[in-house]
Parts: C-alpha cells; structure tokens; sequence
C-alpha cells in the first residue's frame, strides 16, 4: 500500500499489552509501508494479555532511553489494562508521550491507553474515546469524552476496544499520512 512509507511509528508498550491492540495496529501500519518500532521501559520481549490471560511476547525494538521521539513521525498506544497502568509510573514514558502532543506529531490510543495521556496532561479541552470504564477519568482531565467507534481531534485518534480496530487502524494511518497537525486550540 505505502500510503505511509518512509514514516517511523512508536508503538509504546510494556507487559500487559491488550494483544490485538498491539498486533492489528503493527500490521495496519506496516502493510501502509510504514517502519514501525516497539518502545518499551524494559529491553528484550514484553508479554501480551489475552482472554485474561498472558500469552505471546513480542520482541522490543529499544528501550525508552535509547529511543528519541524526534526519530518517529508518529506513536501508537495500545490498551489493556496492565499495560497504560504500568506505563504511567515511568516518567521517560510520560515525557515520549508528551514530546509527540509538543511536535503535533500524531498519535494513536485504545482501550485503555488513553490513561498515558492523562498522566502526559494532554487530554484538557480534546475530543477523545476510549473503553468507557476510563470516561470519567478523562473527563475529569478535561477531555469531551464521546462514545463513538473512532474520535479523531487535531491528529489525536482514539477508540473504545477491539471492536474497533478496522476503524482505529484506518484513521492512524490517514493521520499520520496528513503528517503534523496545527496546534489544538480547544
């Protein structure tokens, strides 16, 4: 397809990673001709979480102190529980996530990935979804909160859950094709 070819996406993850939030995106961006990277806290492989249970690993490409956000045109967040909860108590995790709302670089997050950008303060005034059990948390960080299969804000694609990858993965890469997006002035 190469609608997105010669981008560089981070997909920030850990332990605990949703696994088709992780996967269908990786494979979405790839088959647009994107390169993608995992970017983890911890270096060597991160397990997924599937039907309540840990299953596959997948191998990380760099850790959070070798990746720079200045090296990708995009970053991608995916859900599970675990996975944002962890996330979240590592600042150099915070600071990458703030450094893509800084550049106006786009970014992507689902389920519960929105949670990365609570803690990154970049929720305030945005048009945003996510699995509906953190909607009051987004809320109270400012953000309108709707519940819709995909919301796009300003380069900023969110959705709800596995449901709506097709519809998540088809928004990412359309956003990070448009490129950087003027500043979001809600």
């Amino acid at each position: 397809m190469d609608k997105i070819k010669n981008k560089r996406v981070a997909i920030l993850a850990t332990d605990g990673f949703e696994e088709s939030e992780l996967v269908s995106p990786l494979n979405a961006l790839k088959h647009a001709g994107a390169e993608v990277e995992i970017i983890s806290p911890k270096s060597g492989q991160i397990k997924s979480w599937k039907d309540g249970n840990w299953n596959m690993s997948i191998d990380v490409d760099k850790t959070l102190d070798q990746a720079d956000s200045k090296d990708y045109n995009a970053l991608m967040i995916p859900g599970g529980v675990i996975n944002p909860d962890l996330l979240r108590k590592e600042e150099p995790a915070v600071k990458f996530v703030r450094a893509f709302f800084d550049d106006h670089k786009p970014v992507g997050a689902i389920c519960h990935g929105p949670q990365m950008l609570i803690e990154a303060d970049v929720v305030n005034g945005r048009n945003l979804t996510s699995y509906h059990s953190i909607s009051t948390d987004l809320k109270n960080a400012g953000a309108n909160w709707m519940d819709e299969e995909v919301v796009t804000d300003a380069g900023l694609v969110t959705s709800r859950s596995p449901k709506d990858l097709d519809a998540f993965n088809s928004k990412l890469v359309e956003e990070i094709a448009e490129g950087k997006h003027a500043e979001q002035t809600a």
